[in-house]
């Protein structure tokens, strides 16, 4: 309709010159008009797009900058000599009648004249339970200690939702005063087996203490326990530091110098 329009307006218009110029010329100067906005359309949203450009340049300069400063540099390592800081980490259970708190302990090494270190004493982990005297407040000054070793902690991890296990310590066995302390650590299946029961049973002839503290950890918890325990078991023994020191040309060299080492092995036999 608006097409026919226009053409009966142009057809009516030519037999006035006059009047057909006058309207040919508003005709011209709406074009212009609809051909402007259209331009300043097109140029805002052109600024628009140039704008959002910045704005992305912004954004990935600002995560190339993250990435790098994320990124350990050889400036932050510490120089030859000083050994890194040490990190203190644990993680602890509340419940309503005691706390319990577990920490891994680092394997200990000793020097050698060949300038290689060696292994003389693995890691453990340290259970500290704390009987509760409030609702939310635990007495640590009552704190009771139990070092598991990585024989321990494999009987916990590999425990099923029913199973039980129980370890004895004598702190002093093979000394004078063998037998003064006696520690046992049961690990025992709640009634609904929801999770198991830690409980710490302490006797101290020469302190005079005789105490029991238990405290229940539910499958979630105890699950969050086992997966700590299967990821910190190779540091314990030691084995991240023999994993670190390996170089990629060590077994080269050594096999060239002494064609006879790795005789020992199995598969070389």
């Amino acid at each position: 309709m608006l097409q026919l329009n226009s053409v009966s307006r142009v057809s009516s218009t030519t037999q006035n010159p006059k009047l057909w110029l006058a309207q040919s010329n508003s005709l011209s100067s709406q074009n212009g008009l609809a051909f402007n906005s259209i331009s300043n359309t097109r140029s805002s949203t052109t600024k628009k797009k140039k704008n959002l450009g910045v704005k992305c340049q912004y954004y990935d300069q600002q995560q190339k900058n993250f990435t790098t400063s994320s990124r350990p540099s050889p400036s932050s390592a510490p120089p030859a000599g000083v050994s890194p800081p040490k990190v203190f980490v644990g993680h602890s259970i509340y419940k309503g009648k005691a706390a319990l708190t577990v920490e891994p302990k680092s394997p200990e090494f000793s020097p050698l004249e060949s300038g290689a270190y060696k292994l003389v004493k693995e890691g453990f982990v340290l259970l500290q339970f704390a009987p509760a005297t409030a609702v939310r407040q635990y007495d640590w000054t009552r704190k009771q200690v139990f070092s598991l070793s990585v024989t321990e902690i494999g009987h916990l991890v590999s425990l099923g939702a029913r199973d039980s296990c129980e370890f004895f310590h004598d702190p002093n066995k093979g000394r004078s005063d063998e037998g003064k302390v006696r520690k046992v650590l049961k690990v025992e299946p709640l009634p609904d087996g929801s999770g198991h029961f830690f409980n710490l049973s302490v006797q101290n002839k020469v302190l005079n203490v005789d105490e029991s503290i238990y405290i229940p950890v539910t499958r979630a918890e105890y699950t969050v326990l086992t997966s700590a325990f299967n990821y910190i078991l190779p540091y314990l023994l030691g084995w991240h530091a023999y994993a670190n020191s390996i170089k990629p040309d060590d077994s080269g060299r050594v096999n060239n110098v002494n064609p006879r080492y790795g005789g020992d092995y199995e598969w070389n036999r």
